[in-house]
């Protein structure tokens, strides 16, 4: 035993009988169920029925209390505390760990498509982009919680300001994906991204170069911000690609179409 454990054993030795009476009684098949905070009942219960998911349980007056089920997790909502905005997206949240995110994400967008028309990229509710080969993604629902799917193998340790082996444009880029996979920070992959670019870009490889301009495009249309598409276009389109590097561009963003307007020929 070490720590607070082996200390609290030190000092009181009589925990010995109570810890033989927990190994016995005590099975490891526990069930844990987030309980989150519930702003908007009407809103909650159509986004989640929305997405496919059971109303397992369902009261608004005198008391708030909403559950639903999905696959084999569940999301339990009670009422908020007062002052609570949902807008500033911190109410609280849970993670779903999960062996593949991939599918997930596919299962979630299909169903926004079907009820709304479209994936919800913006504003509350909504679910965060998935670029292939990424570890996790987020759904905000109404009332500003984050449900963040998580892949079970993801990396336990993050190097923020980008892998310290990693030199120049190469490690910008690896900051700017940290700050959006994981900080779902956009605005600040952006202003690295445009700074990282203005030091390094002259010296870096053209793929590097072309992975950097398909992500500021992209962020510059989430961020409100096409006038910018056509400056980093234009330095796209000049660059000299192979077909491989044309695919690592693409598939350092979740939507390569947008990059068809100003993707260069590949040698």
């Amino acid at each position: 035993m070490t720590g607070e454990l082996a200390d609290c054993w030190a000092m009181n030795p009589c925990n010995e009988e109570a810890l033989t009476m927990l190994d016995e009684s005590v099975q490891p098949n526990e069930t844990t169920v987030p309980l989150l905070s519930c702003v908007a009942p009407e809103e909650t219960l159509a986004f989640w029925r929305a997405l496919g998911f059971d109303v397992t349980y369902e009261q608004t007056k005198p008391y708030l209390y909403l559950a639903f089920r999905w696959s084999g997790f569940e999301l339990h909502y009670g009422r908020a505390s007062s002052g609570v905005d949902p807008s500033l997206e911190n109410t609280g949240g849970c993670l779903v760990m999960v062996d593949a995110v991939a599918p997930y994400h596919v299962a979630l967008t299909k169903a926004m498509r079907r009820t709304y028309g479209k994936v919800l990229a913006r504003g509350l509710p909504r679910i965060t982009r998935y670029r292939p080969g990424a570890s996790r993604f987020t759904v905000m629902d109404p009332s500003g919680n984050s449900i963040i799917f998580i892949q079970r193998d993801e990396p336990a340790e993050l190097e923020y300001g980008g892998a310290k082996h990693l030199r120049g444009l190469a490690r910008v880029l690896d900051n700017a994906r940290i700050l959006r996979e994981f900080k779902n920070d956009d605005r600040a992959a952006f202003r690295a991204l445009n700074s990282g670019l203005r030091r390094h870009g002259d010296s870096a490889p053209a793929a590097e170069q072309a992975v950097a301009l398909a992500m500021l495009i992209e962020l510059s249309i989430e961020l409100d911000e096409s006038e910018r598409v056509p400056e980093w276009g234009a330095r796209l389109r000049q660059l000299v690609l192979t077909m491989e590097e044309r695919r690592q561009a693409e598939s350092a963003i979740a939507d390569p179409t947008v990059l068809e307007p100003w993707m260069p020929d590949t040698t």
